[in-house]
C-alpha cells in the first residue's frame, strides 16, 4: 500500500520521498497526508456499517460511536496515521464472524495481520474460535457437547488454505528477507514502555519503582537511579532502580498466561450457534485488554483496539456499555499527549467531550430508562450508569487536564519537571484501564448463556455454518 500511496504522493510534493530528507513539511505534503487518511477512512466507515448493520436496537448509536471515534480522529486526522483503515478491516472479520462466514473472517483478518502485526495479539482468539465453532462442528442444536470425531478437516483445510494464502502472496517476494522483517516487525532494544508510558500495568510498576527508589534514597540507601530515564522522551532499554528489570519474554509469558482463562471460556462459549458470536467479540476485548496490560513497549493508541469492539458491544449489554463509558473517556483522555502542541488544547476537549456526551446521552436509556426518570438531585452529580467512585475518577482527568496545562507550567514545574504531567497522566490512566481489565475480565469469565444481551444482534439468519 505504501507503494501505491507513493506513486499519489510524488503528484503532491516529490521532495517527501526522498529518504534523507528528515523533517520534511509542506503545505502540500500535509495536505496529501491528509487527503490519504479521508479516503482510507471510507474502508472503516464500510466496515462500521457492516457491524452496525448486525443489530437491531441501536444500530445508528453504534455507528456514530465507531465513526465518530474521539481516537481515530486525534491519531489519524491530526497525528496522521491509517489506523482507521486498519481497524476498517478489523470491523469487516468481525461482522463476518457474527455471521458464520467464518472464511471470510478469518481472510479479512489474515489481510489484517499483513498491514500490521500488532494484531497477533487477538490471534489466539481467531484460533480457538474457529476451531470450536468451525472446525468442530457441533451436532446438536444446542451445542451441549463436542465429540473430538466432529472435527472436519475440510474445514479446517479450507481455513489454512485461506491464511497460508494471503501470507504467501505478502511474504513470498522477500522469503529471503524474513530474518531481516522479523527483526524490523519485533524491536526488542526499544525498551519495556514507550517514551510516554502506555496506561497499563508497566506503567503503574515504572512509577512504583521511581517511587520506591526516590524513598529509599530519603532513607539513607544508596540506589542507583538515572534521572529521568524512563520519563525523559527517549526510546530505549533501561534498567529498573529498585523492582527487577522486565525482559521481553516476561511481557509475552504473562500476556499469554492472563489470556488462557478467556480463551478456555471462549471455546465453552462457542458451542452455542445463537450468541458465540457476540462471545468473540467479547473475548477478542478481554485479549486486546491482556496485551495492553502486559506487553512489550505498548503503544498508547493501542487502547483502540479494546475501545472499537467494545462499542459495538456497548449496546448489546448493560455492563458492556458501563464498563465502555468509563474506558472511552480514560482510553481517549491517555491519547491527549501524542497532541502537544497548545494550539491543540481546544480541540482535544471538543473532540473527547462530544464523543463522550454521544455515549452518555443514549447507551444509558438502553437499559435504565426508568431509572433515569428519577429526581434529578439523586443525579445530579453522578454520571448515568455509573457509581459514585467511577464518576469522581473521570471528573478527576478534569482537574488532571487543568493542572498539566495550566497549573504545571504557572508554578514554573515546566522548567525542573517537564516530564511530571505525562508520568502524572499514564499513571492516573492505568488506574482507570486496570479497572476496566478487572471488571470486564470478570464480567466475561462468568457470563452464561442465560444472561442475553439486553438488546439482541439480528442473529436468526446468522447460525448456519459453511
Amino acid at each position: 500500500m505504501e507503494y501505491a500511496l507513493s506513486h499519489v504522493a510524488k503528484l503532491f510534493d516529490p521532495k517527501m520521498l526522498h529518504l534523507t530528507n528528515l523533517n520534511h513539511c509542506s503545505d502540500m505534503t500535509v495536505l496529501f497526508q491528509r487527503l490519504s487518511v479521508i479516503l482510507l477512512d471510507l474502508v472503516y466507515i464500510a466496515g462500521a456499517k457492516s457491524c452496525s448493520n448486525l443489530i437491531s436496537n441501536g444500530k445508528l448509536l453504534v455507528y456514530i460511536l465507531l465513526v465518530t471515534n474521539a481516537g481515530l480522529l486525534m491519531v489519524d486526522h491530526i497525528h496522521f496515521q491509517y489506523n482507521g483503515f486498519l481497524f476498517g478491516l478489523l470491523l469487516f472479520s468481525i461482522s463476518n464472524m457474527i455471521k458464520s462466514n467464518n472464511i471470510q473472517s478469518a481472510l479479512w483478518f489474515a489481510v489484517l495481520l499483513n498491514f500490521k502485526h500488532i494484531y497477533l495479539y487477538v490471534s489466539p482468539v481467531y484460533v480457538v474460535y474457529l476451531l470450536r465453532a468451525y472446525c468442530f462442528t457441533v451436532p446438536t442444536e444446542d451445542g451441549s457437547h463436542t465429540p473430538w470425531h466432529a472435527f472436519s478437516i475440510v474445514n479446517f483445510m479450507k481455513l489454512a488454505i485461506t491464511v497460508i494464502t494471503i501470507f504467501g502472496l505478502s511474504f513470498g517476494p522477500f522469503i529471503d528477507h524474513i530474518p531481516q522483517i522479523i527483526s524490523r516487525l519485533f524491536p526488542f532494544k526499544r525498551g519495556l514502555s514507550h517514551a510516554y508510558w502506555a496506561p497499563n500495568f508497566w506503567a503503574l510498576y515504572n512509577f512504583a519503582d521511581k517511587v520506591l527508589a526516590h524513598a529509599l534514597t530519603r532513607a539513607g540507601f544508596n540506589i542507583s537511579k538515572p534521572e529521568a530515564v524512563m520519563t525523559g522522551g527517549l526510546v530505549q532499554e533501561y534498567e529498573h532502580a529498585v523492582l527487577p528489570s522486565v525482559k521481553p519474554i516476561v511481557t509475552f509469558t504473562l500476556t499469554f498466561i492472563t489470556m488462557i482463562p478467556a480463551l478456555v471460556k471462549l471455546w465453552h462459549l462457542g458451542a452455542d450457534r445463537r450468541y458465540r458470536g457476540l462471545s468473540f467479540v467479547r473475548c477478542m476485548i478481554v485479549c486486546a485488554t491482556c496485551s495492553f496490560m502486559f506487553g512489550w513497549h505498548v503503544h498508547e493508541k493501542a487502547i483502540l483496539m479494546i475501545i472499537i469492539p467494545l462499542s459495538f458491544m456497548a449496546v448489546l449489554g448493560e455492563v458492556d456499555g458501563r464498563l465502555f463509558l468509563i474506558l472511552s473517556v480514560v482510553g481517549h483522555y491517555s491519547l491527549f499527549p501524542l497532541l502537544y502542541p497548545k494550539n491543540l488544547l481546544s480541540i482535544k476537549l471538543f473532540i473527547l467531550f462530544s464523543h463522550s456526551a454521544i455515549g452518555f446521552s443514549n447507551i444509558p436509556f438502553l437499559y435504565m430508562p426508568t431509572k433515569l426518570k428519577g429526581p434529578k438531585r439523586r443525579r445530579y452529580f453522578r454520571l448515568p450508569l455509573l457509581n459514585h467512585t467511577e464518576t469522581i475518577y473521570l471528573y478527576g482527568l478534569l482537574a488532571l487536564f487543568v493542572y498539566e496545562n495550566f497549573l504545571h507550567p504557572a508554578w514554573g514545574l515546566d522548567k525542573t519537571l517537564p516530564f511530571l504531567p505525562l508520568m502524572i497522566t499514564s499513571v492516573y490512566c492505568s488506574v482507570g484501564v486496570m479497572y476496566f481489565f478487572i471488571f470486564y475480565y470478570n464480567y466475561f469469565l462468568n457470563f452464561n448463556l442465560s444472561a442475553v444481551p439486553t438488546v439482541t444482534v439480528n442473529l436468526n439468519k446468522y447460525t448456519k455454518i459453511n
